[in-house]
């Protein structure tokens, strides 16, 4: 088979595993040669040799039998590490791909790579494509700096924070920017679950000394999500020491987890204490901007992709007000938008968007409730929430009462008469002018857009 028909035969794969499975799985295959029935392919690691092979192999195999009946097996061979450091020991492999990788290391001198990673580094995740805003701006910066690749200037940087809010993209893009820019150092990049993978297996295996060897030869160790080695005495152990190892050469280290050091359960004061010795940095929940902005490039992107498709005005803000709390689930909205509505062929409104994310909204809507908006709307305004609710018409009452119910249509997927009955039992169409009066203030009135500013605010945060 020649390169040219691997690149064809890959298209198909394509259309079949998806542009995600492809870009991550497929796509940095290597087909290099096939003998006595056997394709091999250059695989960048040991573990994506070993998870192609357990999930896309019969695939492949599949593809390739139909342009050569003599193909009977694949192969995944890795190339030598640079520096002639000892390769990283996968973490499970079969047979086949050992020897294979085992032979071509021997046999053959490919051109190092600077990142070696436990698990592939991800295409999308660099700086160029990480949108900044207030909740993460110091994160960014420190990332940069540290991916600039001079002088430890903080060490260890430890990013955190929950799910979604760009922990492990910007892991990713330190990596990728470090191999760009620094190509001489030796950077190793896994998740805390693969280092203890490979400190167990090198118990198993006797081979302690080669395991210290590789994690303390390192100049950057980036260990992602590294709560999942609390309550693992022996890990903690080996991950103190290799810590330790790394700080008194002066190696650069960076560390993400879902939580502040000090918070993660059953991790060992002493690990608690060195992981908080250098920079700490929080990736705060999003805000409406941030989110705003994420959408508008996500949309860019989609646009390549669908470009008879559009979005119709209010569609972005509507989503970046009603989905607050993680970003994946916002760019995942968007993209099942754009695939529906291609599928389907309809434009993408207001209409499309509540039909087609009607799961997605109504998960997203748990977190505020009527309720929450009208305590909250009540506090600000400094009136009983009696009140609000109740039938006074004073304008001091009636405005407050019409902000939050221009909330309560805002992020709530609640009915126009659902909300009128808690606001005292009133008809939907006093609700209806209700928010559409504040909808006109808030182009009037620099106040009242202020107070939706703030109000929207403290109920997401």
């Amino acid at each position: 088979m020649t390169q040219e028909e691997w690149g064809q035969l890959r298209q198909r794969l394509l259309k079949t595993v998806g542009q995600n499975n492809y870009t991550t799985w497929i796509e940095p295959l290597k087909f290099r040669d096939m003998q006595d029935g056997v394709a091999t392919f250059n695989v960048p690691t040991n573990f994506m040799g070993n998870y192609v092979s357990q999930n896309f192999s019969d695939l492949i195999l599949h593809e390739l039998k139909s342009e050569d009946d003599s193909v009977r097996r694949l192969s995944f061979a890795v190339a030598a590490n640079s520096h002639g450091r000892p390769s990283i020991p996968a973490v499970t492999q079969p047979t086949s791909v050992r020897a294979a990788s085992a032979s071509h290391s021997a046999s053959t001198s490919a051109p190092a790579h600077s990142v070696l990673s436990a698990a592939p580094l991800d295409r999308r995740f660099t700086f160029d494509s990480f949108v900044v805003g207030k909740p993460n701006e110091l994160a960014h910066a420190a990332a940069k700096r540290v991916a600039e690749g001079g002088p430890v200037t903080f060490n260890p940087l430890f990013l955190y924070g929950g799910v979604g809010l760009g922990k492990t993209h910007l892991m990713h893009a330190i990596a990728w920017e470090l191999q760009t820019r620094r190509p001489d150092l030796n950077v190793l990049y896994l998740s805390a679950e693969q280092f203890m993978y490979r400190f167990v297996q090198a118990l198993r295996d006797r081979k302690m000394m080669d395991f210290k060897e590789i994690f303390r030869s390192v100049d950057v160790l980036m260990v992602d999500d590294v709560q999942f080695i609390a309550g693992k005495d022996s890990t903690q152990e080996e991950f103190f020491h290799t810590f330790n190892a790394l700080v008194d050469q002066n190696k650069q280290i960076i560390i993400s987890a879902d939580r502040a050091p000090g918070e993660i359960k059953d991790l060992e004061d002493r690990v608690k204490s060195r992981l908080q010795c250098g920079l700490v940095v929080d990736l705060h929940p999003t805000d409406y901007e941030l989110r705003l902005g994420i959408l508008q490039s996500k949309v860019e992107q989609q646009m390549a992709t669908y470009p008879d498709l559009r979005v119709e005005e209010g569609v972005l803000e509507f989503l970046a007000l009603r989905i607050s709390t993680n970003v994946r689930v916002l760019e995942g909205a968007l993209t099942r938008l754009f695939a529906f509505a291609s599928l389907v062929g309809r434009k993408i409104d207001m209409d499309l968007t509540q039909d087609c994310l009607a799961d997605v909204l109504r998960a997203s809507e748990r977190k505020i409730t009527v309720e929450e908006i009208q305590r909250r709307v009540s506090e600000h305004y400094n009136i009983r929430l009696s009140d609000m609710i109740g039938p006074k018409r004073l304008r001091s009452y009636a405005r407050p009462r019409q902000v939050a119910m221009y909330l309560c249509k805002q992020l709530t997927s609640r009915s126009l008469p659902e909300i009128g009955r808690r606001f005292g039992g009133r008809d939907h169409t006093t609700v209806m002018h209700g928010v559409r009066r504040i909808e006109e203030l808030k182009q009037q009135d620099g106040q009242i857009a202020e107070d939706l500013e703030l109000l929207r605010r403290s109920l997401e945060a």
